[in-house]
């Protein structure tokens, strides 16, 4: 890694990156205060813990069952219509939630439409999003696109939640009036951003032309290997879903540590993309996306061991740091492997691991948790993390040996 040599390729000398930062930071805090508002407005209608559990469930499904439906389709209509459509469909939705709530009409079942209803827009939306930045910004600097994006997306996870539950205050009705506004301005800046794509060849939707995301990666040796890395690691590496325990019976404290200990891996992940964003990856990217995934499990291992708040704090403050490293890698590289055309269709796959690998990586830790206890199972995810890297390095001999981001797809098979 080096530092940024050159104004020209500093990211504000391109606007249309700006821009979209801009709206990512929007309707990232605006989706963060979101989900702490119908969390709570549910929960003190129902005081069902159950109903918790469906707010996620309704965005869950739509997000595997459409995602490569989405894939095909940020691959055959100009990338920003979708995600201006998307947002648009959000905005509306969030504002009907204002609506509901503020003539005190809202009940369970419209809330969890609506929220159903996001659901989709985003699941479409988040291909196309994703497929956008490579034409925003030269290849060189698209690994500090990436990681300025994902700053984007850690500080709406770190001030949103905050800023959303002190607006409840005011009633969730609040909430979802300022929620509607920055997803506005999101929209609006989308509208005029500056985006060029070439013309894409239209294809029916067929089962090839859905699944040609699936066979492409399944061609690609690296590519298959930076995925399916994710998936397993966050299946075993699930720690964060099992705070309360660890903060209430291990920490002994009360729910301003469990704050702290949330907040600790968002506040890692985003210092080291704000690094990221200001210097370039330019050699042994392999070795260092499989060290990095290995912090990450060292730094579980040391959370499960760890007795005292300060050490939890600063093993899970590495753990987001860690995943952060490996996430800019694998996705700069699968972005960059991967032709224009395709983008989408591979987006769309990459999603469904990354929400299936959190929503049963928080269920496998749950469930070894109620068997083994906390600790334990966060040792054996911990230990399995370790156990993934070891694998992967030998089963994915050119990923492990790999220098650079770009310019070795040659060297894989076609």
């Amino acid at each position: 890694m080096s530092s940024s040599p050159a104004s020209t390729d500093a990211l504000r000398s391109h606007p249309a990156f700006v821009q979209f930062w801009f709206a990512r930071i929007c309707s990232g805090f605006g989706f963060q205060m979101l989900s702490v508002a119908v969390g709570w407005q549910v929960y003190a209608m129902t005081g069902r813990a159950f109903d918790l559990g469906m707010i996620g469930l309704v965005q869950f499904i739509p997000s595997v069952m459409l995602a490569l439906p989405a894939g095909h389709v940020a691959d055959q209509f100009e990338r920003r219509r979708i995600v201006l459509l998307g947002q648009t469909v959000d905005m509306l939705a969030i504002a009907a939630l204002a609506v509901l709530s503020l003539l005190h009409v809202a009940n369970e079942m419209l809330i969890l439409s609506l929220v159903f209803v996001i659901g989709i827009a985003k699941a479409f939306e988040f291909p196309a999003l994703q497929s956008m930045l490579p034409a925003l910004v030269p290849n060189t600097v698209l690994p500090r696109a990436m990681a300025a994006s994902a700053s984007a997306g850690q500080a709406a996870m770190i001030m949103g939640p905050a800023v959303g539950g002190l607006l409840y205050v005011a009633g969730p009705g609040t909430v979802y009036v300022v929620c509607a506004v920055l997803y506005l301005i999101a929209v609006l800046l989308m509208a005029h951003l500056r985006y060029e794509q070439a013309q894409p060849k239209r294809e029916p939707a067929t089962l090839k032309t859905l699944f040609a995301g699936v066979h492409f990666i399944r061609r690609r040796p690296d590519v298959l290997g930076v995925i399916s890395l994710d998936l397993f690691a966050v299946l075993l590496g699930g720690a964060t879903a099992l705070l309360p325990i660890f903060a209430r019976d291990i920490l002994k404290t009360g729910p301003w540590g469990l704050g702290l200990l949330r907040a600790a891996p968002a506040v890692g992940a985003l210092l080291m993309s704000l690094w990221l964003a200001r210097h370039h990856l330019q050699r042994r990217v392999g070795p260092i996306m499989f060290a990095s995934v290995a912090g990450f499990g060292i730094a579980t291992l040391v959370f499960a061991l760890s007795s005292t708040l300060w050490l939890s704090l600063v093993a899970l403050f590495a753990l987001g740091a860690f995943d952060m490293v490996s996430m800019v890698i694998r996705g700069a590289l699968v972005q960059l492997e991967t032709p224009d055309d395709m983008r989408g269709r591979v987006s769309a796959v990459n999603a469904i691991f990354i929400n299936t690998s959190n929503q049963l990586g928080e269920f496998e830790s749950g469930l070894l948790a109620a068997w083994v206890g906390a600790v334990n199972a966060t040792l054996i995810g911990g230990i399995g993390t370790l156990i993934v890297v070891v694998l992967w390095m030998r089963l994915f001999p050119s990923l492990r040996r790999r220098q650079r981001l770009q310019g070795e797809a040659a060297t894989q098979a076609g």
